[in-house]
């Protein structure tokens, strides 16, 4: 599974999903992409999940465009603490997620 930590995700998180492919948008040179222009990137470097605690970008994307995974981390903030609260949810339903999808994730 290929995924990519928005920029609103501490970067810190990656250490905690090591059984994944995982990258950060930072690393990758696109610090301040707009979200369309991040999903498109997602769909030509074939991510699978673009993960993010902004909760705008479902709603504001036409996700039927690009045939990725949204996750989205329902925290107020990005602090490594409050997010890695969320791991155990999102692996039990990685599975389970479908592209074209946008999904909140509580605890």
């Amino acid at each position: 599974m290929k995924i990519l930590l928005d920029e609103c995700v501490t970067k810190r998180l990656k250490n905690h999903l090591n059984v994944f492919d995982v990258f950060t948008v930072r690393e990758l040179g696109l610090s301040g992409t707009k979200n369309g222009k991040l999903m498109a990137y997602c769909v030509e470097n074939k991510f699978d999940i673009l993960l993010t605690i902004d909760k705008n970008l479902m709603f504001q994307q036409n996700l039927e465009l690009y045939p990725i995974i949204i996750v989205v981390l329902d925290s107020v903030t990005s602090k490594l603490e409050e997010l890695i609260t969320f791991l155990p949810s999102f692996i039990n339903q990685i599975e389970k997620f479908e592209k074209y999808t946008a999904y909140l994730l509580k605890k």
